[in-house]
């Protein structure tokens, strides 16, 4: 195994913490996380011994058949090893093996040789490989998942195609893995302009902290998620390009979650790089606006994994303009350059809009950079950000200074206030006087 030591250019560390950075920035993120997902296999490989001879054995053979699948085709090996939750397996499965936290489910080295199968398979290279099976199914990652019976199944690559055989039935993937088949359910791949990501609803590991994963979605709801999106992706693509670019560059994947109570809900996680999880899109509009807030989390968490922005915490928690809890330093940041997309976002929309759209616009635009320009100072005087933290501070800073200093109606600049002050007050009926 070959690794780099990964630093961000000045350049690019002083346009990201503007705000920017591009698919420049995204993919030196990507490669530095990369690394990591290499790190992550073969800790889980070195440390399976502490599992069992069997799952030893098991992911033994799998790592073997990953280096080689590499070998043959690094780029399409690439593909599967760098999908989220292929990092999201093995750093919960690595934890486990070395006593830091409890295994959860499926989280075992065994798993190795279902993602060098998933590997073999986009590879086209000839392997026959053992894998386990939980819940009737075996799930290859990055492609879909089959039917399966017993306790482990054979998974047998040919020049003909694909085929995992179990206790119970035999399945044959597809020559397109992305369809389903009789016993096969495909990962959907979602296309709108640039974009091209896969919507994950069946790994297990496809976002392990959020307990609202939608189930299998199908065929009508699947048409409505692209729908949504080739909506939306125009929208970007026109009129906030260097963010179309970002996200392009950045999301792989697409998680669904369930419908919740009122308006839509999204996340993304350190631990699955690429992917954001979302509940059914109401709009167009409203879509981008989320992808923008979402690649911003994406971006900041890549980034503090080659750099640390904030100093361990201490304990003490901040009102964050956005949330219904305090936050610690950490949170508080990842919110703040999440809604520095937002205000931007907002102010190239609101010179496109007109009438009702437009007050909108303006208010959302208002409300945003005020947010944050109020968290970006609470952060500066905090004392918890580190060298660099801080520098990167200072440059959204400077951005929303910038934007401070753009006129907004008088109309829209009321009811950004009277939106803000009504969250204010439900935050400190809950959680007391903000801190000061």
């Amino acid at each position: 195994m070959i690794l780099q030591d990964h630093r961000l250019p000045r350049p690019l560390f002083d346009a990201m913490a503007a705000g920017r950075g591009g698919a420049e920035a995204m993919n030196a993120l990507a490669a530095a996380q990369h690394s990591k997902h290499m790190l992550l296999l073969a800790g889980v490989h070195e440390a399976s011994r502490a599992a069992g001879p069997d799952q030893w054995r098991l992911a033994g053979r799998g790592y073997d058949l990953l280096a080689d699948a590499q070998q043959h085709d690094s780029a399409a090996a690439d593909t599967v090893i760098n999908y989220s939750s292929v990092g999201a397996w093995a750093a919960h499965t690595l934890r486990a093996l070395v006593g830091r936290a409890t295994a959860p489910p499926h989280a075992e080295p065994a798993l190795m040789g279902a993602v060098a199968a998933a590997a073999a398979i986009r590879a086209r290279l000839p392997a026959q490989i053992e894998v386990p099976v939980h819940h009737r199914a075996v799930m290859l990652p990055s492609l879909g998942a089959a039917a399966a019976g017993g306790h482990s199944a054979l998974v047998t690559i040919t020049a003909a195609g694909a085929e995992v055989a179990s206790a119970t039935r035999r399945v044959e993937i597809p020559a397109d893995p992305h369809r389903d088949a009789p016993g096969w359910k495909g990962l959907r791949r979602l296309k709108a302009g640039s974009l091209d990501v896969l919507v994950d609803d069946l790994d297990p590991f496809r976002m392990p902290a959020l307990p609202d994963l939608a189930d299998r979605m199908d065929a009508a709801e699947a048409d409505a998620w692209t729908a949504a999106f080739v909506q939306a992706w125009p929208l970007l693509d026109r009129h906030h390009p260097a963010v179309a670019a970002e996200i392009a560059a950045a999301v792989k994947v697409i998680v669904p979650r369930d419908v919740p109570p009122r308006g839509v809900v999204s996340s993304s996680s350190p631990e699955t790089f690429g992917a954001v999880a979302m509940s059914p899109p109401s709009d167009g509009c409203g879509l981008a606006e989320t992808l923008t807030h979402e690649v911003q989390h994406v971006k900041l968490s890549a980034l503090i994994e080659v750099m640390p922005l904030t100093k361990p915490d201490d304990g003490r928690r901040f009102y964050a303009p956005w949330r219904d809890d305090p936050r610690p330093a950490s949170g508080l940041l990842q919110g703040a350059y999440a809604y520095l997309g937002v205000s931007g976002f907002w102010r190239r929309q609101r010179i496109r809009e007109d009438g009702a759209a437009r007050v909108r616009a303006d208010a959302e635009f208002e409300r945003w950079r005020s947010a944050t320009t109020m968290a970006t100072g609470m952060l500066t005087a905090s004392g918890s950000l580190t060298r660099v933290g801080a520098e990167f501070v200072q440059g959204m800073a400077r951005t929303l200074e910038t934007w401070m200093a753009e006129p907004v109606p008088e109309q829209a600049r009321v009811r950004a206030r009277q939106e803000a002050e009504r969250h204010r007050q439900r935050w400190e009926s809950v959680n007391g006087p903000v801190p000061a």
